[in-house]
């Protein structure tokens, strides 16, 4: 997998405190803003994001490394992974077994967009995404986030930076979340009425 560098920061306009906060104090990509939207993160460059219903997510969370940024949108949980990852998803289930089975999670990748968390502390308005666990400004971000192995991981080894959470991370997340979404649709299936012809 190549790893992408990120383009250098574009100034961002100082009437727009949000954008400002996160190309500022985290140096991540947002898109340009259009009115009525609010402000949209940029995938694929540092991070990609595994999306899937709450309910699965919190039973996920294991998973995620403590410091991993994980956001809630309404009742959908957003996973912070590796760049790189959402291509990976699809022959990650089949591999995992899960291929063909209709699950609840999603993948974004290069070239999607997300809407952009209220930053920590901030007030936002009711229906925008929250963080659930926010990114530490000033730190990177992509050691903290679930990925697939690496060489240096294979047999047993840990990630270059020493958490053997992360770097074989991503294996053990899309199977538990893809479980963990394979329940909530059986239970949500059995709350439904039978119909009767």
């Amino acid at each position: 997998m190549a790893i992408t560098v990120p383009p250098p920061r574009a100034p961002v306009e100082q009437s727009d405190p949000v954008r400002q906060w996160y190309a500022n104090e985290l140096g991540w990509a947002t898109a340009e803003r259009r009115p009525g939207l609010p402000v949209q993160l940029l995938t694929g460059l540092r991070f990609d994001v595994l999306q899937l219903p709450a309910e699965a997510g919190f039973a996920a969370l294991r998973h995620v490394g403590p410091k991993a940024p994980v956001a809630l949108r309404g009742d959908s949980m957003r996973l912070f992974v590796a760049a790189g990852s959402a291509e990976e998803l699809p022959g990650l289930l089949d591999w995992l077994e899960w291929g063909g089975i209709p699950l609840d999670l999603t993948a974004v990748g290069a070239g999607g967009l997300i809407d952009a968390p209220t930053p920590p502390g901030w007030s936002g308005s009711q229906g925008a995404a929250v963080w659930l666990r926010p990114p530490e400004p000033g730190c990177e971000v992509e050691p903290t986030l679930p990925a697939l192995p690496s060489l240096s991981c294979v047999g047993g080894g840990t990630a270059p930076h020493g958490d053997p959470a992360v770097g074989s991370g991503l294996v053990r997340l899309v199977d538990t979340a893809a479980t963990q979404c394979h329940r909530v649709r059986l239970r949500r299936t059995r709350r439904q009425p039978l119909a009767f012809s």
